[in-house]
């Protein structure tokens, strides 16, 4: 079955029709059954030509399931400062590497806030997506003990607030899907934005969800390493010392506070690298995030 048009899809969900995963196979999943919580762009959906998107009227997952899967999912998110999404060289190249290692992935296609929906829409889009996996659980051959989280950049820190607070109520429940845990057993944060605290607050992700002069208490609840405690689930981090968008402080920062939890960790600092490096160019130090990343999934519990 052919994937259906962006224009279908928010027809479909504005009517209030739910499609059911088996209407889209390997193609886009609409998040919600009606109308997004709280606005999003009038659309429609612009999509570059290295595949940077902007305009999500319709929040959406693209999946990229494994022919032989091994029961593992991970939804994956690509970064763009909350201004845009970089799912060319993010989010799309990492689902298709999962996807050839026998794990199936889900991109996530989220609001952004500066086009409709305010802040709360990317968070409330993440959440919703690790209910609606653990929810298909059985459906898509999916373990519901061994869903993961992985984020680029931006997309790092909407994984992580996902990973560090999932029982926040960030919107109304819409259905069954919503009554399941969105918690992931893993999280994978790669060159992460995840700290709002000066002197690291110069990102661009800072700029659109806080403004100029955020207040403290703000700061604090949108910086990662200021929500974790004992549940958040283990963690795998890499980053280059050399980048200039997002400080290494970040990783250093996240990492103490899950060492400070005793939640099982693990960060990989390359010299070089910089920022936005993806699956990593061939031959540089950044390229063996995939191997160890793989040999840090194998050695995660199988409860």
């Amino acid at each position: 079955m052919k994937r259906l048009p962006w224009k279908r899809l928010l027809w479909l969900a504005l009517a209030g029709i739910v499609l059911p995963a088996s209407a889209m196979p390997g193609g886009a999943i609409a998040l919600w059954p009606g109308a997004p919580p709280g606005g999003a762009a009038a659309g429609p959906q612009q999509t570059t030509a290295k595949g940077s998107i902007t305009d999500v009227a319709m929040p959406y997952l693209v999946a990229h399931r494994a022919a032989s899967p091994n029961a593992m999912v991970v939804l994956v998110i690509s970064g763009g400062g909350y201004a845009h999404i970089e799912a060319g060289k993010e989010s799309a190249p990492a689902a298709a590497w999962l996807q050839a290692h026998g794990i199936s992935a889900y991109e996530l296609v989220y609001r952004l806030p500066v086009e409709g929906g305010g802040v709360a829409a990317p968070f409330q889009d993440a959440q919703r997506a690790m209910r609606l996996l653990r929810s298909h659980a059985g459906d898509w051959g999916i373990d519901p003990k061994r869903i993961g989280i992985m984020g680029f950049s931006a997309g790092a820190h909407l994984a992580g607030i996902t990973a560090t607070q999932p029982g926040v109520a960030r919107y109304a429940p819409v259905d069954a899907s919503d009554s399941v845990s969105a918690r992931p057993d893993f999280a994978v944060l790669l060159y992460p934005v995840l700290t709002m605290q000066a002197p690291f607050d110069t990102t661009h992700a800072k700029k659109i969800l806080l403004g100029p002069a955020p207040s403290q208490p703000q700061r604090d609840a949108l910086s990662v390493e200021r929500q974790v405690d004992a549940q958040t689930p283990p963690t795998f981090i890499a980053q280059a010392l050399d980048d200039a968008v997002a400080a290494p402080d970040n990783s250093l920062l996240m990492l103490a506070a899950l060492r400070r939890n005793s939640v099982p960790a693990e960060l990989h600092l390359f010299q070089r690298g910089g920022h936005g490096w993806g699956m990593g160019k061939a031959g540089s130090e950044a390229a063996a995030w995939p191997l160890l990343l793989q040999q840090w999934l194998a050695g995660l519990p199988h409860d």
